[in-house]
């Protein structure tokens, strides 16, 4: 929710190359507004939902205008964008289940001149699947490695993990574990006035609540077997504040609540990743912002030892642009109309996912 992340990626033979790779900031006024979106008593008019929707596809053409002016004259021509778009709400258990991105691809193809491949959740919805993560398929294809078991843990506001096994005959699995980043970035805001605890430092001077840690893991989504998925819709500062309000955690100091929620990231992604075996997988990466987080990497290692922890970059990923370099693989796939094995329902399916907007000469303005 702080901005666009952008890659610029070269695929070819089974191979990913990036090329280049920035974040975006969202402009405040539109981070505003997004946050209000997002809440849970949020009523946006219709006006008010196509005008922020056209407004954050040009927040998303702007990131990649960006990008590409700052890498200069590229070896290859640019084929398409893939774009993921800004979650406002994802509810996959709903009585007619959806997922609402917001970034007008038409806009960005506009704007760029690129043929744009977005709306990458609604078919497999549409079957039966979650619509999330969307992630593992691109985990799989880049990731999977013959010699050993890997599980693979993106920590943005919601954590996912993929299970990767070594054995091609075994399917893998992916889903989401619960909060990542949200509740941490959501309580820091609220008491220190900053979008994220930089490097965990607020956490580490508070103490873990057991009580408090014990009421947060009792919510039923952890109980839930997966496949599954979640969003801010669920895991935000009102219901945090809803389960605080209870007497015996009202006096708790917000340090002390700020590292029992980092202690939630790490147990609700430990438990997940224990369903599989405690010595399942040797080593587990993670991407995503809560890799920064010295505090929870630590606790991760130590929740999980003798497992390894460590960030992406082992591997020779940025961290910070598995999420992007995922869409625009996605986009690769729909273009070249090759299916992408999901594994979001209780079947793993094929599907060829997203809509392509078609490019035409860009605008100027």
């Amino acid at each position: 929710m702080d901005g666009v992340d952008a890659v610029v990626v070269q695929i070819s033979k089974g191979e990913l190359h990036t090329l280049g790779g920035l974040t975006h900031p969202y402009p405040p006024s539109l981070s505003t507004a997004l946050h209000a979106a997002i809440a849970t008593d949020a009523r946006l008019s219709l006006h008010e939902l196509a005008s922020l929707d056209i407004e954050v596809g040009e927040c998303f053409a702007a990131a990649a205008r960006t990008l590409i002016t700052s890498l200069g004259a590229l070896r290859a021509p640019l084929v398409a964008v893939g774009s993921h778009g800004q979650t406002l709400r994802h509810a996959p258990r709903a009585a007619r289940p959806y997922s609402v991105q917001i970034g007008s691809a038409a806009t960005i193809a506009a704007r760029l001149g690129l043929t744009t491949v977005a709306d990458f959740r609604a078919l497999d919805i549409a079957y039966g699947g979650e619509g999330a993560p969307l992630v593992p398929a691109f985990h799989e294809w880049l990731l999977r490695d013959a010699t050993e078991n890997r599980v693979i843990a993106n920590l943005g506001g919601i954590a996912n993990l993929t299970v990767l096994p070594a054995t091609a005959a075994l399917p893998i699995a992916g889903y989401d574990t619960g909060p990542g980043n949200c509740l941490l970035d959501s309580w820091c805001m609220r008491n220190q006035g900053l979008g994220y605890d930089e490097d965990g430092r607020w956490a580490a001077n508070g103490k873990v609540m057991p009580g408090l840690l014990e009421a947060l893991l009792s919510d039923s989504y952890y109980s839930m077997p997966p496949p599954k998925s979640t969003g801010r819709e669920v895991f935000n500062v009102v219901y945090l504040e809803a389960l605080l309000a209870q007497g015996r955690f009202a006096n708790l100091a917000p340090h002390d609540v700020q590292a029992t929620l980092a202690e939630l990231t790490v147990e609700s992604l430990a438990r997940a990743i224990e369903r599989h075996g405690k010595n399942w997988a040797a080593r587990l990466f993670v991407c995503g912002g809560g890799s920064h987080n010295g505090y929870l990497m630590q606790r991760l290692a130590a929740r999980l030892a003798p497992m390894t922890v460590t960030a992406t970059t082992t591997l020779g990923l940025d961290p910070d642009l598995v999420e992007a370099s995922a869409f625009a693989w996605l986009a690769y796939m729909r273009i070249n109309e090759r299916p992408v094995r999901m594994t979001t329902g209780p079947q793993i399916r094929a599907l060829k996912l997203g809509a392509i907007y078609p490019a035409s000469p860009a605008l100027t303005s």
